[in-house]
């Protein structure tokens, strides 16, 4: 599996493209900002899907442009080659699927003082959710605690934690939803996996 790391943002959000090697589709985790940046990290591979590990607004920015830019890509395949074609589907818990729309609850108002919004979701996940999408394999754990919804992806044998796991740390529980002995619990649970095979974190 191929993984390109961008840290996008004002608050250097850590965005992940992967793949297969040389597969012909991706997958986004977290698209803080900055998608041109994103896209270009794409290169000429379908983006398949956008994970989100939670709501708040410095891991949504860039879905809206980047769902229009694969659209886009999608009616140029229908016109040029007949083909069916599709753009990204957006996958979050469906606990923190209403933050996409609030800007109040995604925290863009509070902290930046400004809308970020971000396009309704295709999938709603929940606990142990297993998918399969640009060809590997994703199981879904849920890990409130910095959001309602907050969730873990174990892509193959790697571990995305959004921001419920930092290097150093564990995400904040003092924005909209946040509650602390949540977050004790998911850290209980997702600790061992950290000591077990390699960690991406949100920040």
């Amino acid at each position: 599996m191929r993984i390109d790391e961008l840290t996008v943002g004002p608050v250097q959000t850590r965005c992940y493209v992967l793949g297969k090697e040389d597969g012909q589709e991706c997958i986004v985790i977290d698209p803080g900002d900055e998608a041109e940046r994103i896209r270009k990290a794409a290169g000429d591979r379908k983006i398949a899907a956008i994970l989100l590990t939670h709501g708040h607004f410095d891991h949504i920015g860039a879905v809206r442009e980047l769902c229009t830019h694969e659209q886009h890509n999608a009616q140029c395949r229908m016109q040029n080659a007949e083909l069916k074609g599709e753009g990204s589907r957006i996958i979050i818990h469906e606990l923190d699927a209403p933050m996409l729309s609030d800007p109040a609850l995604n925290a863009s108002m509070g902290l930046m003082g400004r809308q970020i919004t971000a396009p309704e979701a295709t999938d709603l996940v929940r606990e142990g959710d297993e998918l399969e999408i640009a060809g590997l394999k994703i199981k879904v754990l849920h890990t409130p605690g910095h959001t309602p919804g907050s969730v873990c992806y174990q892509i193959e044998d790697e571990l995305f934690t959004g921001d419920t796991v930092f290097d150093f740390g564990w995400g904040r529980t003092d924005l909209p939803g946040g509650n602390e002995s949540d977050m004790a619990a998911s850290l209980r649970r997702i600790m061992p996996m950290v000591r077990s095979m390699p960690m991406h974190a949100g920040h």
